[in-house]
């Protein structure tokens, strides 16, 4: 079985968020009690501040977009787990502006009640709060699931764009507004040959054969509906896209592509999966404007891919896109 190198319990999760903070001390600062990051460095121009956070073991996601064009402040949970209400309001006051807060959520159970308790503590205290929802994970797109597609690899395009909004001076209606039009336009997928090692019984928490992937499998190594059998990249991908097309509708600008790594895919498997994903999309007629291909939303050392579509409807959102972002983690689309 492999081996994580990670302290057992939580004092492995104190260790790693440590070891991030001295790692990036020039953008990034660690409070202790109730523990959050906060970035050292934001544009002068932003009125409202972008805090957001989740469960650990997705990372670089999401201390690893602190700073400026990005984020202000991050909640970090245990691994797989919600921050604590009290992480998120604390994080959020400690960043406050005149503008108010924004809080960028991914569509889990845990997190939007945590997220909705530290907003009511913050509008208490004057603080005026908005959310946006990320739902971008077709595989829980169902009438059987009653809480709706889950956030994953979306959520760095949102942050990013939302980031350089607000470095322009946006309002806290103003990034509601863009940041749930993002959402709406967004989709992803993944899917894994193997699954993550658990870092509490160092164990693969499923199995599957050589010729096993599961599909739809989530950014927590939640199990897909099914598994299927594997073929080859191109029938997989083909496969992808059509429900992730399928989800998004009928597509009114040009496309954001974001292959996503799970945790141990390599570069070399995400640059295959990328030229064949794009292949595709050019068949299809799609125009795709830009590209990011990295592990961004990992799930520990989880071996597989997700794609993420975004549709540019607004061409104003390229240019907040490609805008300029000093994080330990963003490094730009092509």
């Amino acid at each position: 079985m492999p081996q994580l190198f990670f302290p057992p319990g939580s004092d492995g999760l104190i260790s790693t968020l440590r070891g991030f903070a001295r790692a990036h001390s020039s953008r990034v600062s660690l409070s202790s009690d109730p523990v959050y990051f906060s970035a050292r460095d934001r544009s002068a121009n932003r009125q409202v501040a972008l805090v957001s956070g989740g469960g650990s073991g997705h990372e670089p996601l999401h201390a690893g977009f602190l700073g400026r064009g990005m984020l202000d402040a991050v909640a970090p949970g245990e691994v797989f787990a919600s921050p604590h209400n009290r992480q998120v309001y604390e994080a959020s006051r400690a960043v406050a502006l005149p503008g108010g807060v924004l809080h960028i959520v991914k569509n889990y159970t845990g997190d939007k009640i945590n997220f909705g308790i530290a907003a009511e503590r913050l509008r208490a205290d004057g603080i005026d709060v908005g959310r946006v929802l990320v739902h971008d994970d077709v595989a829980t797109e169902s009438e059987e699931t009653a809480t709706g597609r889950r956030g994953t690899g979306a959520t760095v395009l949102v942050e990013k764009i939302l980031g350089a909004a607000a470095d322009r001076g946006a309002g806290l209606a103003e990034l509601v507004a863009l940041g749930e039009k993002l959402a709406t336009r967004a989709r992803s997928l993944a899917v894994a040959s193997e699954s993550l090692t658990s870092v509490h019984t160092g164990e693969r928490i499923f199995g599957l054969t050589s010729d096993e992937i599961e599909y739809g499998v989530g950014i927590h190594g939640e199990r897909a509906a099914t598994t299927t059998r594997y073929t080859n990249l191109s029938d997989l991908v083909t496969r992808m896209i059509d429900d992730i097309l399928a989800s998004l509708g009928p597509i009114d600008g040009e496309l954001v592509v974001f292959v996503n790594g799970l945790g141990s895919a390599s570069p070399l498997e995400l640059y295959a999966v990328f030229d064949e994903v794009s292949r595709q999309l050019d068949e299809r007629g799609a125009v795709i404007g830009g590209s990011l291909v990295d592990t961004l939303v990992s799930a520990l050392d989880m071996h597989g891919f997700s794609i993420t579509v975004l549709d540019m409807i607004e061409p104003a959102w390229w240019d907040l896109l490609h805008a300029d972002a000093d994080t330990p983690a963003w490094k730009g689309t092509n």
